[in-house]
């Protein structure tokens, strides 16, 4: 299987994904937009399209981010939805396939950075994707915004500080708003490239220190992706 992803950031990495790739012996390949990277033409040869996260949103122009090209990848992500291939979209990929499908970004309630417990809803607890997960636990969160809904789609999963952490869009393409690739090494690059937003939000309800994100542990969030990513590579 052959997995393609779409990075906006250097240091908004893939993080675990890219453990249980090689764990798994798949093959992977990269649009890295930062580098200037150009969208594949042909995607007969993608199996699994994800989209990771950035500072950007769907609305950021060409003038605030030259390599950004929110309408093309847009474009790009309803191509592949069309042609049946699965997808995953990640924090603003989430927010991309909302779009692909006509949903609007808006922004969360509240502005979330750290790790946080979210709750599954009760189709949450029916989905295939997340069947398997406790009904409540902790994962990684970088965000103001949250993707829109569409009349199809179902939210898997809440939390305090944001209705909308799971969605599924179609059986086969869904939406996390939080993050569970997070990994110490990625938080860190985060936090070096991201770390003003700490001080600019500090002391609102949602915001960890520095320090507590370093500290987190979140292996268990990985495995908890593992076992969605495994799920994924198995539908047809």
């Amino acid at each position: 299987m052959n997995i393609h992803i779409l990075q906006h950031e250097s240091f908004e990495s893939p993080a675990a994904i890219e453990h249980w790739i090689k764990k798994c012996g798949y093959t992977a390949t990269y649009t890295r937009f930062y580098s200037y990277d150009k969208l594949p033409e042909d995607i007969h040869f993608i199996d699994l399209l994800i989209v990771l996260g950035g500072p950007q949103s769907p609305l950021t122009t060409k003038d605030e981010c030259p390599y950004f090209d929110g309408k093309t990848e847009i474009a790009f992500i309803k191509k592949i939805i069309d042609a049946n291939k699965k997808v995953l979209g990640i924090c603003l990929g989430a927010q991309l396939i909302g779009e692909a499908l006509g949903a609007k970004v808006e922004h969360s309630p509240n502005r979330e950075i750290g790790k946080y417990e979210i709750q599954l809803t009760d189709a949450g607890k029916n989905d295939p994707l997340t069947s398997l997960l406790p009904n409540s636990f902790e994962v990684g969160h970088w965000h103001g915004d949250m993707p829109g809904l569409t009349a199809e789609s179902e939210v898997l999963a809440t939390s305090a500080g944001c209705p909308r952490q799971i969605v599924r869009y179609m059986p086969a393409v869904y939406g996390f708003q939080c993050h569970f690739e997070f990994t110490t090494v990625a938080i860190a690059g985060m936090i070096e490239n991201c770390g003003d937003e700490l001080k600019q939000f500090e002391g609102k309800p949602y915001i960890q220190t520095e320090k507590q994100l370093l500290e987190n542990n979140y292996s268990e969030m990985n495995e908890f992706l593992f076992g969605m990513l495994d799920y994924l590579s198995t539908i047809h």
